[in-house]
């Protein structure tokens, strides 16, 4: 294995867990300790991870920048519980909004089997596997693309959402907490996730349970702002009751 794909694969790790030990990564890859540290002190001045003693930890926000084909396998098997039970507040006929990312591309996946839908995204992934729905009516926003992450953004894509009234929202998050609210890293993803939850009857944010108790960098709505939040069942119950009755428990057991 190359050091380029090493360190994609602890990067990969530490999404998934939150933190790596280097004697763990060593044993598992096959190289010894020093080689391991080197790979995470890289990481590390790139900003994408924190190091600790004896291994690494997740940096706030670093996921952002990961690209989809990493990201989309992270806590898949939650996403997929998650997006089951976002699907299933849908209707045949109704309108949705897919807001980009790997939980509301398992949102598309669970509703395929929907009937006469609208579906309005900016994410070109969801779009590319919602066109080959048998009966669907599908709508794009323009604007510019943040490529590794296939979403579309600014200023032309905010007035494609002011044109609709749909009656469904799908957001994701990077961090959701009781008091800051949905917050995302990517300030220039903030306008079109307001556009989402101007333009629509109910807004419903899918986001596994990684994402809780944390805060990034720009504020996308209070909790007050949307109708419910769904996650899995991983989620401590102890933490639960700060975030009242908006919170949705997927199972995915």
């Amino acid at each position: 294995m190359s050091a380029t794909a090493r360190r994609r694969e602890i990067f990969h790790r530490i999404l998934a867990d939150g933190y790596v030990d280097a004697k763990t990564l060593s044993a598992d890859l096959g190289v010894d300790a020093s080689t391991i540290r080197r790979d995470l002190d890289s990481l590390a001045r790139e900003g994408k991870v924190e190091r600790t003693h004896g291994g690494a930890r997740a940096v706030e926000g670093a996921g952002l920048e990961v690209p989809y084909a990493l990201e989309k396998d992270v806590r898949r098997e939650e996403k997929v519980a998650i997006a089951a039970v976002a699907a299933a507040m849908v209707s045949d006929g109704d309108s949705v909004v897919l807001d980009s990312g790997s939980t509301t591309y398992e949102v598309a996946v669970a509703l395929r089997h929907k009937a006469s839908l609208t579906v309005l995204t900016n994410d070109l992934r969801i779009a590319k596997y919602v066109a080959a729905f048998p009966d669907v009516r599908l709508l794009v926003s323009g604007g510019e693309l943040l490529g590794s992450v296939y979403t579309l953004v600014g200023d032309h894509a905010v007035q494609f959402l002011s044109e609709y009234s749909a009656d469904w929202a799908f957001l994701g998050a990077d961090a959701v907490h009781p008091t800051a609210g949905i917050t995302n890293t990517n300030t220039l993803e903030i306008p079109i996730k307001r556009a989402m939850i101007r333009s629509a009857q109910k807004t419903i944010v899918v986001a596994d349970r990684s994402k809780f108790g944390e805060r990034a960098l720009a504020r996308v709505a209070s909790l007050d702002e949307v109708s419910c939040i769904v996650t899995d069942g991983g989620f401590d119950e102890e933490k639960r009751a700060a975030y009242g009755d908006r919170l949705v428990i997927a199972s995915n057991s």
